[in-house]
């Protein structure tokens, strides 16, 4: 089989366009299909003219039960048991709820919950990085064909933490079948089984149906119990949702010199992608920060991964050279996804495109990451610099027959033109005014068009909040010269702490913007534009026990245990940080970077700290000290 002719089949996989008429268009995938390309090739209403004509505004929004991480799916001309026939939008929520809307007036069709979300306080060291509740975290994927939305829920069972695979009928959004709890084990390298822990284990990365199977991510909450987590790619068989017999853990090394394991598959939400033979691409985060545990058998930390089907054999790994400083800074390569590039004329494989927290994004040979003899790490095709990435790449192909990536690090939408060589593989064309965005950097993108004609070009983008009140997210819109063609409120997101991944979906002249407890939906259409509803935060700060201290800062120095951080006001804080790495209740604090810790202060104003989280680096963005 020809590996290069055979890799554009998934690209329609999650986006179907039987034709050109409206209301054709599903999107049951994240990010459009299983390459993870972002782009709907046939988009004929929503053309650069009309969405900077006035005419393009807010037509509705959607209130919903908690804050929405996930991307929405859609299905047109869809039956609803007892309602008829609806172009349908389907929302997961963090509180485990399932919506399916009317895609055109947001009206809620059906919903279902899944069972009482995992709160904040259960989570390891209270991690701050998601919302209020951990229910529904990773992207569903349908199933078009059997009408089966495949989602994994977080629930609390007879005090345990536990995570269940449900395989919903989307007419009636009943499970089809038994769901299942996760669990699984592997085999560390002196021979000892190692079990899925659910209670450190985070599903954030969206699923993924290949090969007849549905696959699964896992990382960590916010690198606590980093003892007890590890990476995982999971498996079952659709329909059925019998486990696969195979699986990948990413770390097998038994011991760690600070018993600090991790190489997590989190990608910011970004979906593990599959090519036409049915590989898995995913890219691992962090291990221990002393930067010497990277093993490219036992331990595939920083690095973008192929893996077979059945999740058996890692068939290659690119690492990048500086793996060991990316660890030491806590500079995860896997904040990122990995994007798999239809073929290419110019190029005689195919390519991929990551990037991570340092900003650079690589281009690498999808039919083997491997860029050396013995060893993964070295240089790849190109090394191209986009800013901090904290997000995922989207593709088109241009009118001129050339594919298009749009990297979105740091706070810009930058277009590369694919040209293949040796020299430049990547030649940057237009770079847009900076996005109003916080958090950490990067966004997602989507990409609309009018197949390959000139001048249809849309890209998409949801700018992150850069305040605690409005925490506003934006949605924009550009051409391809990066010039800024909409700037519009979408919703907000008060949990600043955690960022907002939302992924833009436009389908059939329409735009879906899933945020904190609410759905809006943009169009083409005449009279006032929708008002966003104002939607008041839940409390989402635990609560502190009595004499624990909760402080935001910038760590200004590391010595040891013994961490020396800037206050907001500009005052120095020593903090004795010995018992939250002792306890494993510490993400590894970084020079320059925010920091939240909570703990006891003593008559010598030195704060013992309990716990250790990262906190975004604008204080704009903190919460009040407690």
């Amino acid at each position: 089989m020809n590996f290069k002719c055979q890799f554009a089949a998934p690209l329609l996989s999650g986006l179907i366009a039987a034709t050109a008429a409206a209301q054709s268009t599903s999107v049951t995938t994240h990010h459009y299909d299983n390459l993870r390309t972002g782009w709907n090739p046939n988009e004929t209403a929503l053309t650069p003219a009309a969405v900077s004509g006035g005419s393009f505004k807010a037509l509705q929004f959607v209130t919903l039960d908690d804050q929405v991480d996930a991307q929405p799916l859609l299905v047109p001309s869809q039956t609803i048991a007892g309602q008829g026939l609806h172009d349908v939008v389907y929302v997961a929520t963090e509180n485990n709820s399932v919506y399916a809307l009317d895609a055109a007036s947001g009206a809620v069709l059906l919903s279902t919950n899944l069972g009482a979300p995992v709160p904040q306080s259960a989570l390891p060291g209270q991690c701050n990085n998601n919302a209020a509740n951990v229910g529904i975290g990773g992207t569903p994927v349908i199933d078009p064909v059997s009408g089966t939305l495949y989602v994994i829920a977080y629930t609390t069972v007879n005090g345990a933490l536990v995570y269940t695979i449900h395989a919903l009928n989307i007419d009636t959004l009943k499970d089809k079948v038994t769901p299942v709890v996760v669990k699984a084990s592997g085999v560390l390298n002196n021979g000892q089984t190692y079990e899925f822990n659910a209670a450190s284990s985070r599903q954030r990365a969206a699923l993924l149906l290949a090969n007849g199977n549905v696959y699964a991510g896992f990382a960590s909450f916010c690198d606590n119990n980093a003892n007890l987590s590890r990476g995982w790619i999971l498996g079952w068989q659709a329909g059925t949702l019998t486990a696969l017999p195979g699986n990948e853990l990413t770390d097998k090394q038994a011991t760690s010199p600070d018993d600090f394991f991790l190489t997590t598959i989190w990608m910011s939400g970004h979906g593990l992608a599959a090519s036409a033979t049915g590989d898995i691409y995913f890219v691992t985060g962090n291990t221990d920060y002393n930067g010497k545990q990277f093993n490219h058998v036992t331990n595939i930390a920083e690095s973008a991964v192929q893996l077979s089907a059945d999740l058996t054999t890692v068939k290659s790994i690119y690492t990048p050279a500086d793996h060991s400083a990316l660890d030491e800074q806590d500079d995860d390569f896997g904040s990122g996804g990995l994007t798999l590039l239809p073929p290419q004329s110019v190029s005689s494989t195919n390519l991929a495109v990551a990037a991570g927290k340092n900003g650079i994004m690589y281009l690498l040979n999808a039919d083997t990451l491997r860029n050396h003899a013995a060893l993964p790490t070295g240089k790849a095709l190109s090394e191209v610099r986009i800013g901090g990435c904290w997000c995922g790449q989207s593709y088109y192909t241009a009118s001129d027959g050339f594919g298009r990536v749009v990297s979105s690090g740091g706070a810009n939408v930058i277009l590369w033109k694919v040209v293949g060589g040796s020299t430049a593989p990547l030649v940057k064309l237009a770079t847009s005014t900076a996005l109003s965005t916080g958090q950490s950097g990067g966004f997602f993108t989507t990409v609309s068009s009018n197949g390959t004609s000139s001048g249809t070009a849309v890209i998409w983008g949801v700018g992150r909040p850069v305040n605690q009140n409005p925490a506003q997210v934006n949605l924009y819109a550009f051409n391809e010269s990066g010039n800024q063609l909409l700037a519009t409120a979408a919703g907000t997101w008060p949990n600043t702490g955690g960022n907002a991944n939302i992924v833009p979906v436009v389908a059939n002249g329409r735009v879906y913007v899933a945020s904190y407890r609410s759905l809006a939906i943009f169009g083409l259409g005449s009279g006032s534009a929708a008002v966003p509803p104002v939607i008041a935060a839940k409390p989402y700060q635990v609560t502190l026990p009595a004499g624990i201290h909760e402080i935001y800062g910038t760590v200004r120095g590391i010595d040891g245990a013994t961490v020396l951080v800037e206050r907001r006001t500009g005052a120095p804080i020593k903090v004795d940080a010995a018992a939250a790495f002792a306890d494993f209740q510490a993400a590894q604090p970084s020079v320059g970077h925010g920091i939240l810790i909570r703990g006891s202060i003593d008559e010598a104003g030195v704060v013992h700290a309990q716990t250790l989280l990262h906190a975004k680096d604008a204080s704009a963005l903190w919460p009040a000290d407690r």
